[in-house]
């Protein structure tokens, strides 16, 4: 197979702030072409979770997305810190945002957003048999609330579009394909 490895000539911040970070590059293809300007977004890695009660409901929030102005169903997910575990950023988010916790767990999948102008990973994971242990922890600027949902429900919810995140939509279709 031939390199198809684009060559960086130079690199430019337009903008770097906590959650977003913007930069320029000037690249050279393999066949010699440069192209002057192709940005990319940087961003930390993600987590969402597929979490499952002890009861087989599934754990959900809901929450108001100013990007398109609109409230509705996600996975639990979060951002990575600098440094930290996708599995323990996972757990930590998932006791933050709901209050649940344990279980037994394992990575389901990692996608992109989109890898032609993003930097970052999403690590999906599956928690079965968690349960409430705690209030919500949120942070200043999280307001959501928790629901569980039978898993035919779910499905449900996702073919009337309840879900508009792609980077959740993916992972839950992927686990049902596999149950």
């Amino acid at each position: 197979m031939k390199d198809m490895t684009w060559k960086t000539l130079s690199s430019e911040y337009l903008i770097e702030r906590p959650w977003l970070t913007a930069r320029r590059d000037k690249v050279q293809l393999p066949d010699g072409r440069i192209i002057d300007e192709y940005y990319v977004l940087e961003y930390p890695d993600w987590v969402n979770i597929i979490a499952i009660d002890k009861e087989g409901q599934m754990v959900l929030v809901r929450q108001y997305r100013h990007g398109l102005q609109r409230t509705s169903f996600e996975l639990v997910a979060g951002v990575l810190e600098k440094g930290e575990d996708p599995m323990t950023a996972a757990k930590r988010e998932l006791l933050e945002e709901t209050g649940y916790a344990g279980g037994e767990w394992h990575e389901l999948m990692q996608v992109s957003a989109n890898t032609s102008t993003m930097t970052n990973i999403t690590h999906c994971f599956v928690a079965l048999g968690v349960e409430k242990v705690s209030s919500q922890h949120l942070d200043a600027t999280e307001d959501l609330e928790v629901y569980t949902f039978t898993q035919d429900k779910v499905k449900e919810m996702i073919r009337q579009g309840e879900f508009m995140q792609a980077l959740m939509v993916a992972p839950l279709l992927r686990y049902f394909s596999e149950i």
